[in-house]
């Protein structure tokens, strides 16, 4: 078995863009609409909603266009990703003010970070 993609939601194509592509890398690809006869009962939001498809190597994000209330705030959902060097991908949260959210376990530390709409990603970094 194997992830195909993850569906979040963002706000606006304004912030999916900037965190997807600008901080991620991501190509942004195939634009979709799901018509609110699908969007009503299978996400309770009775209205079109835009989809963008931001890929790279092995992920794909199926990003929503909503501007209902942000996700993230009491929520554990999450998405786990690898990088290799955490120090970088720190300091490149600090310059493109991506959220970093960082908590003490044992002698170690848990690191999340949030896109501009709320989504969390826990960061992992790649074993040696």
């Amino acid at each position: 078995m194997k992830i195909r993609h993850c569906g979040l939601a963002c706000r606006s194509e304004e912030t999916a863009d900037r965190f997807y592509e600008k901080f991620l890398g991501l190509k942004k690809s195939e634009r979709k609409t799901v018509p609110a006869a699908l969007s009503g009962p299978l996400f309770g939001i009775p209205c079109d909603l835009a989809v963008l498809n931001y890929v790279g190597d092995e992920v794909h994000f199926e990003v929503f266009i909503h501007q209902g209330e942000r996700p993230g705030a009491g929520s554990p959902t999450h998405i786990c990703l690898e990088v290799e060097n955490l120090a970088a991908f720190l300091e490149r949260c600090r310059a493109m003010g991506v959220p970093v959210i960082r908590a003490p376990r044992g002698d170690q530390w848990i690191t999340f970070v949030q896109d501009y709409d709320g989504n969390l990603f826990e960061i992992k970094v790649i074993a040696p």
